[in-house]
């Protein structure tokens, strides 16, 4: 079996151990052994990318914008391909699979023409004769850390607008999913992109991702991942003053009003908590549901859980995948139990499943009859777990969804203008969903949340630059 390498300063480098990616829905699967970098190739990575970033910043914008197009071509030709990676390593049905390879590549060629859209602004100086212009230049060395739950997409909306304004890029991805990560990779240096532009340091968060964190020639990191690591980067990149961009966890709130239409809810309810086998930071993992509507909710999603396929994630007609690993999946059983032993009721699921296959399965899991103040609607579980609390009206609904210390995305199943209107404007989340999954955005548009969810300007669409330049004014006097 081939060795899958790092790429630093435009060369494919052996690390300093070997990383066995294992298939989540068959373990006798290995995907296939990627090089895992130390700490020192860390920092060669960085060197690279400072050394390239003076001429690749002033560099031609239509060679740019061509290679980011290229990118995006290549990934949307090769989208089943790399969906099927995706599949095999992370354990995401092949159908969500492909979406998202999809979806990466048409982030690069939104990107692409970006590149031939550079905002500036001319403006009268209160002085006469003086002029002003406002002009972004790029930041400078880019980390880019993310998580195993989004092995394509989300490297693609940091790397593609990280480029697109001029930055030069080390790009750390979960050691748990190196394959998507390297395919990416692979297009990218395929691209004609300059010789340390772009590297791949793939390897352990404690080494490779310390050695980012730490270089002052790293001007600003962004990183996709849990709360508790995301506080650490945070008070590290501002003890050196580096930019920071984080994304974190969720506990989205999904209202059920007395007046929603009851298919379209368990649709949502169904697709936000438990599709991407619930591990997705927007994922509905509470069901706060009114009183008139409560019972016939419950009895409905015990049905429709119960009819889900859950199966190996690349065999025609799965509906849920396995847990990415055994952490996680002893990480989901444990909360099913946390919830049972707080007073919760375990309407269907939570129990491991045995397929052909040894695999990391397990049933989706109804929590019902819990309160706001349980474990189980304060911590992100980050797998198929749901729980629904029972609420008097719309004024207790929207009051127990903004009671939480995230806000990524929140949504509401309503018929109702003026209650959908309200939720929209007092819901404390930085994304807002009407008889839609809390689950599933556009690739063009702002994505990010506020509390404990997000922390720095906002990730995608022409927001992304926000974060990727830094404003210049400047002033001149014509003689």
């Amino acid at each position: 079996m081939s060795l899958y390498k790092n790429l630093i300063g435009g060369e494919w480098i052996e690390g300093a151990d070997i990383n066995r990616n294992m298939n989540p829905s068959d373990l006798s699967d290995m995907v296939g052994e990627y090089a895992r970098a130390d700490a020192k190739q860390a920092l060669q990575a960085i060197a690279a990318a400072r050394a390239a970033f003076p001429a690749w910043s002033r560099g031609n914008i239509q060679a740019r914008a061509d290679m980011l197009e290229a990118i995006g071509n290549e990934i949307l030709a090769r989208k089943d391909e790399l969906g099927n990676l995706l599949a095999r390593e992370e354990g995401k049905t092949l159908p969500e699979g492909i979406g998202e390879a999809a979806r990466a590549g048409q982030i690069f060629k939104f990107f692409a023409g970006e590149v031939l859209r550079p905002e500036g602004e001319k403006l009268p100086s209160v002085r006469p004769g003086v002029d002003v212009e406002i002009t972004r230049e790029p930041v400078g060395v880019i980390g880019i850390i993310t998580p195993w739950n989004f092995p394509i997409a989300i490297p693609a909306w940091k790397i593609a607008p990280a480029l697109a304004y001029g930055n030069c890029v080390v790009f750390k991805p979960a050691d748990l999913v190196p394959g998507s990560a390297w395919a990416l990779a692979d297009i990218i240096a395929r691209a004609g992109l300059p010789e340390g532009v772009f590297n791949l340091v793939m390897g352990r968060g404690s080494l490779v991702g310390e050695a980012i964190l730490g270089s002052r020639d790293v001007d600003a990191i962004t990183f996709t991942g849990s709360v508790e690591t995301g506080r650490t980067i945070a008070a590290k990149a501002v003890e050196r003053l580096a930019r920071v961009q984080m994304e974190m966890g969720g506990k989205n709130p999904l209202v059920v009003l007395d007046d929603a239409d009851l298919d379209t809810a368990v649709n949502c309810a169904v697709q936000g908590a438990f599709y991407s086998t619930g591990q997705r930071c927007t994922a509905s993992s509470r069901l706060i549901v009114t009183e008139g509507i409560h019972d016939r909710f419950v009895g409905a999603m015990e049905a429709a859980l119960k009819a889900l396929t859950v199966d190996d994630a690349r065999k025609s007609g799965t509906q849920i995948g396995p847990v990415v690993d055994q952490s996680q999946l002893d990480q989901d059983l444990s909360y099913v139990d946390i919830g049972v032993k707080e007073g919760a009721k375990l309407a269907c699921g939570g129990e491991r499943l045995n397929r052909a296959t040894e695999g990391f399965y397990m049933a989706p899991a109804l929590l019902t009859e819990t309160s706001n103040d349980m474990r189980v609607n304060r911590e992100e579980i980050f797998g198929p777990v749901a729980t629904v609390i029972r609420v008097k009206d719309y004024d207790a609904a929207l009051a127990t969804a903004n009671d939480t210390v995230f806000g990524l995305s929140a949504g509401i199943c309503t018929t109702s203008l003026k209650y959908s209107s309200d939720f929209k404007r007092n819901s404390e989340a930085g994304m807002t969903m009407v008889n839609l999954p809390t689950a599933g955005v556009d690739y063009h548009v702002p994505f990010g949340g506020r509390k404990g969810s997000s922390y720095g300007p906002r990730e995608q669409g022409r927001y992304a630059r926000e974060f990727y330049t830094i404003v210049k004014t400047s002033y001149t006097l014509p003689v």
